[in-house]
Protein backbone atom coordinates (compact mmCIF):
# COMPACT_ATOMS: atom_id res chain seq x y z
CA UNK A 1 0.00 0.00 0.00
CA UNK A 2 1.38 3.29 -0.91
CA UNK A 3 2.10 6.03 1.18
CA UNK A 4 0.32 9.40 0.63
CA UNK A 5 1.62 11.95 0.63
CA UNK A 6 1.03 13.29 4.28
CA UNK A 7 2.22 10.61 5.30
CA UNK A 8 5.55 11.12 3.46
CA UNK A 9 6.00 14.55 5.00
CA UNK A 10 5.37 13.48 8.38
CA UNK A 11 7.35 10.44 8.26
CA UNK A 12 10.76 12.33 9.03
CA UNK A 13 9.40 14.39 12.17
CA UNK A 14 9.73 13.17 15.35
CA UNK A 15 7.07 13.71 18.08
CA UNK A 16 7.77 16.55 20.44
CA UNK A 17 9.08 20.17 21.02
CA UNK A 18 12.02 22.16 19.76
CA UNK A 19 14.50 23.81 22.12
CA UNK A 20 13.41 27.07 20.70
CA UNK A 21 9.57 26.33 21.67
CA UNK A 22 10.56 25.06 24.93
CA UNK A 23 12.56 28.35 25.63
CA UNK A 24 9.24 30.12 24.65
CA UNK A 25 7.37 28.43 27.23
CA UNK A 26 10.31 29.23 30.30
CA UNK A 27 10.16 32.96 29.44
CA UNK A 28 6.42 33.24 29.15
CA UNK A 29 6.21 31.81 32.69
CA UNK A 30 8.98 33.06 34.18
CA UNK A 31 7.40 36.52 33.27
CA UNK A 32 4.35 35.92 34.61
CA UNK A 33 5.96 34.81 38.07
CA UNK A 34 7.39 37.83 37.95
CA UNK A 35 4.36 39.90 37.79
CA UNK A 36 1.59 37.31 39.99
CA UNK A 37 4.97 36.46 42.99
CA UNK A 38 5.14 39.70 44.50
CA UNK A 39 1.71 40.74 44.89
CA UNK A 40 1.07 37.25 46.45
CA UNK A 41 3.82 37.52 48.94
CA UNK A 42 2.19 40.60 50.67
CA UNK A 43 -1.41 38.21 50.91
CA UNK A 44 -0.14 35.46 53.95
CA UNK A 45 0.34 38.88 56.39
CA UNK A 46 -3.30 40.16 55.48
CA UNK A 47 -4.51 36.91 56.07
CA UNK A 48 -3.33 36.41 59.01
CA UNK A 49 -4.72 39.92 59.91
CA UNK A 50 -8.02 38.86 58.86
CA UNK A 51 -7.77 35.52 61.17
CA UNK A 52 -6.78 37.19 64.07
CA UNK A 53 -9.34 39.53 63.54
CA UNK A 54 -12.25 36.87 63.53
CA UNK A 55 -10.71 34.87 66.32
CA UNK A 56 -11.28 38.10 68.56
CA UNK A 57 -15.19 38.38 67.31
CA UNK A 58 -15.21 34.84 67.97
CA UNK A 59 -14.07 35.35 71.40
CA UNK A 60 -16.03 38.72 72.23
CA UNK A 61 -19.18 36.90 71.36
CA UNK A 62 -18.76 33.94 73.60
CA UNK A 63 -17.69 36.34 76.38
CA UNK A 64 -21.23 38.17 76.17
CA UNK A 65 -22.64 34.81 75.95
CA UNK A 66 -20.59 34.34 79.22
CA UNK A 67 -21.62 37.67 80.66
CA UNK A 68 -25.28 37.26 79.92
CA UNK A 69 -25.13 33.59 82.06
CA UNK A 70 -23.08 34.79 85.09
CA UNK A 71 -23.75 38.71 85.11
CA UNK A 72 -20.22 39.92 84.61
CA UNK A 73 -17.23 38.75 82.54
CA UNK A 74 -14.07 36.67 83.14
CA UNK A 75 -11.43 38.59 84.90
CA UNK A 76 -8.51 39.53 83.75
CA UNK A 77 -6.31 36.79 85.88
CA UNK A 78 -8.96 34.04 84.41
CA UNK A 79 -8.67 34.98 80.64
CA UNK A 80 -9.63 33.63 78.08
CA UNK A 81 -9.24 30.12 79.54
CA UNK A 82 -12.39 30.73 81.38
CA UNK A 83 -14.92 29.99 77.84
CA UNK A 84 -13.29 26.69 77.77
CA UNK A 85 -13.58 25.90 81.72
CA UNK A 86 -15.06 26.93 84.63
CA UNK A 87 -12.63 29.51 86.22
CA UNK A 88 -12.35 29.73 89.93
CA UNK A 89 -11.54 32.64 91.89
CA UNK A 90 -13.76 36.01 91.76
CA UNK A 91 -16.24 36.78 90.51
CA UNK A 92 -17.20 33.36 91.15
CA UNK A 93 -19.10 32.14 88.18
CA UNK A 94 -23.17 31.78 89.34
CA UNK A 95 -24.48 29.63 86.14
CA UNK A 96 -21.66 28.39 83.63
CA UNK A 97 -22.46 26.68 81.19
CA UNK A 98 -21.78 22.87 81.34
CA UNK A 99 -19.26 22.24 78.59
CA UNK A 100 -17.51 25.61 78.24
CA UNK A 101 -18.79 28.74 75.87
CA UNK A 102 -16.24 27.07 73.44
CA UNK A 103 -14.38 23.89 72.81
CA UNK A 104 -10.85 25.78 73.01
CA UNK A 105 -8.85 29.01 72.67
CA UNK A 106 -6.07 28.97 70.38
CA UNK A 107 -2.82 31.36 69.51
CA UNK A 108 -3.26 34.18 67.30
CA UNK A 109 -1.50 33.42 63.80
CA UNK A 110 1.54 34.84 64.71
CA UNK A 111 1.99 31.74 67.01
CA UNK A 112 1.15 33.99 70.33
CA UNK A 113 -1.68 34.13 72.88
CA UNK A 114 -4.20 36.66 72.88
CA UNK A 115 -4.41 39.30 75.16
CA UNK A 116 -7.57 39.93 77.37
CA UNK A 117 -7.81 42.48 79.91
CA UNK A 118 -11.26 43.04 81.94
CA UNK A 119 -12.25 45.24 82.71
CA UNK A 120 -10.35 46.87 79.57
CA UNK A 121 -9.78 50.60 78.60
CA UNK A 122 -12.30 50.16 75.25
CA UNK A 123 -15.32 48.89 77.48
CA UNK A 124 -15.74 45.94 79.42
CA UNK A 125 -12.82 44.04 78.15
CA UNK A 126 -10.17 44.16 75.53
CA UNK A 127 -8.42 40.88 73.72
CA UNK A 128 -5.65 42.18 71.82
CA UNK A 129 -3.33 40.05 69.37
CA UNK A 130 0.21 42.12 69.15
CA UNK A 131 0.10 41.62 65.88
CA UNK A 132 3.11 40.57 63.74
CA UNK A 133 5.77 42.25 65.72
CA UNK A 134 4.71 41.02 68.99
CA UNK A 135 5.16 43.96 70.57
CA UNK A 136 2.53 46.27 71.76
CA UNK A 137 1.58 49.67 69.07
CA UNK A 138 3.33 49.37 65.67
CA UNK A 139 2.08 49.89 62.21
CA UNK A 140 1.08 47.60 58.94
CA UNK A 141 1.62 44.11 60.04
CA UNK A 142 3.07 44.81 63.42
CA UNK A 143 0.01 46.88 64.37
CA UNK A 144 -2.06 45.21 67.28
CA UNK A 145 -5.52 43.88 66.22
CA UNK A 146 -8.16 44.37 68.80
CA UNK A 147 -11.40 43.79 69.38
CA UNK A 148 -12.29 47.68 69.50
CA UNK A 149 -11.46 47.28 65.62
Amino acid sequence: MPKSIEQKRHAGRTAGFTLIEIMVVVAIIAILGAAVVPKLMSKPDEARRVRAGVDIGNYSQALELYKLANHNYPSTDQGLQALVEKPTGDPEPANYAEGGYMKSVGKDPWGRDYVYVSPGENGDFDIISLGADGVEGGDTSGADITNAD
